[in-house]
C-alpha cells in the first residue's frame, strides 16, 4: 500500500505556514481543517496553509509537498485512530468511536489517491472556494524533469589574446 509523506526542499514551509510539519510525517489533504472557513476571513499563513498545505497527522503542522511512500496495514489502521482523535481533540468530534467512519474515508481517500502512483511520486494541492462558496481541492503530480534541466543561455569561451 501507499501514502502521502510530507517532504521539504527547503526552509520556506516554515516561514509560511503557522506551524509546518516535519519532513517524513504521514499526510492527508487536511480541508477538513478549514471547515466553516470563509474566504474573507483567511488571511496570512493561515491563508498559505489553506490554498497549498497538505496536512500532517503527527506535527498537525502544513508542508507544500509529499511524496508517495510505502506503508503497511498496521500503520494505516494507526493514522485512523490518530485521525479520529485529531478530530475529537481538534474540532469538536463527540468520541473517537463516532470519527472514526470520517477518519477511514479521509485515509482511504489519500490510499485510493496513491495507489496508481509510482513511489517517490512528488503531489501539490491547490485548495480554492469556489463559485458557491464550496471548498475545492486540485492535485498535481510534479513530474521529474527530463534529461536536460535546463537550456543553455551562453557559454563561457577562453579569449587566446
Amino acid at each position: 500500500m501507499k501514502f502521502l509523506k510530507t517532504i521539504r526542499f527547503d526552509p520556506s514551509d516554515t516561514h509560511v505556514y503557522p506551524t509546518a510539519a516535519e519532513p517524513d510525517e504521514w499526510a492527508v489533504p487536511g480541508g477538513f481543517s478549514f471547515s466553516g472557513a470563509t474566504e474573507v476571513h483567511l488571511t496570512g499563513k493561515t491563508k498559505q496553509a489553506f490554498s497549498n498545505g497538505f496536512l500532517s497527522l503527527q506535527s498537525q503542522g502544513y508542508s507544500t509537498f509529499v511524496s508517495v511512500a510505502e506503508i503497511d496495514e498496521v500503520a494505516v489502521e494507526r493514522l485512523k485512530t490518530e485521525l479520529a482523535v485529531m478530530f475529537v481533540d481538534g474540532f469538536g468530534a463527540p468520541s473517537v468511536e463516532a470519527a472514526l467512519p470520517v477518519s477511514t474515508d479521509e485515509i482511504g481517500f489519500v490510499l485510493d489517491m496513491c495507489a496508481n502512483v509510482a513511489i517517490n511520486s512528488i503531489f501539490t494541492l491547490r485548495r480554492f472556494f469556489d463559485e458557491t462558496g464550496e471548498i475545492r481541492e486540485e492535485f498535481r503530480i510534479v513530474d521529474k524533469p527530463g534529461e536536460k534541466l535546463h537550456a543553455r543561455v551562453w557559454d563561457v569561451v577562453e579569449d587566446n589574446a
